[in-house]
């Protein structure tokens, strides 16, 4: 679980929110370029870790890119709801200095195109403010970033019991952690991809917590996964700072659009 910094003084507003949150490797078995629908747990044309993501998330093949399709509406209950909506549960996290943002949760229309074979880039970019990569639920993940060049530090504290929080425009996403996943799938299961086709694993591997030393500046390493067992290039969420990804993308980074 990521820890929240407590020595940070509780904020009474969330401008800064506004501004932010405004080598070849092995492939998964089964990579038939046939676009199609269907759910994703038994679509046998997905490659099979896709198959994994819920089916709030449609997904098709289109070349050489999978496209998904996400109202990024999360599934499990938040602060960020509205009071009238059944989902809405008050915080009830273990962050003392929690303090509730202004924006609430709204349905978006988010389409990802991310490479089916990831490959290594040849030369990095840094990942932008917003969608850099999604959940296996849909939920969109967020750089390390409040703002541009900006740390998290105060903004951490209004991350709900899930460790999500929307920004103005309503796109509710996770900086760090995502504790529902987690808790249904294990500390090492794999959450969802980044835009560059690499996938994104739990704080855990092989029962041991994953530190910032024991990844590369991007955040991330290749080693032998349950979905990618001829081994893959991955990200891992730690419970420090940058968290989910860290001097930008290894891969050649897709598309995330309206």
């Amino acid at each position: 679980m990521t820890r929240l910094p407590q020595r940070f003084a509780r904020l009474t507003l969330f401008a800064a929110l506004l501004v932010a949150c405004s080598s070849s490797t092995t492939s998964p078995t089964n990579t038939d370029t046939t676009t199609t629908t269907g759910s994703n747990a038994t679509n046998t044309a997905l490659p099979v870790p896709y198959r994994l993501f819920s089916d709030s998330v449609t997904i098709t093949i289109e070349g050489t890119n999978l496209v998904l399709r996400t109202k990024d509406v999360p599934d499990h209950k938040s602060a960020y709801f509205q009071t009238s909506d059944s989902r809405y549960q008050a915080y009830n996290g273990t962050n003392p200095l929690f303090n509730i943002n202004p924006n609430r949760i709204a349905s978006q229309s988010m389409t990802f195109r991310i490479p089916m074979t990831p490959t290594s880039a040849a030369t990095k970019t840094a990942t932008p403010l917003g969608a850099i990569g999604i959940s296996l639920n849909g939920v969109v993940f967020f750089n390390q970033y409040a703002g541009p060049n900006q740390p998290l530090t105060s903004e951490i504290n209004s991350f709900d019991q899930a460790n999500g929080h929307p920004q103005q425009s309503g796109v509710y996403h996770y900086h760090v952690e995502p504790l529902p996943l987690t808790a249904k799938s294990g500390s090492d299961a794999l959450l969802g991809f980044l835009l560059d086709g690499f996938p994104v694993y739990g704080p855990k591997e092989n029962a041991v917590t994953v530190t910032n030393a024991m990844l590369d500046t991007y955040h991330g390493h290749t080693a032998v996964t349950k979905e990618y067992p001829g081994g893959i290039y991955h990200y891992h969420i730690t419970g420090t700072d940058p968290y989910i990804n860290g001097a930008g993308f290894y891969g050649v980074a897709g598309t995330v659009g309206n």
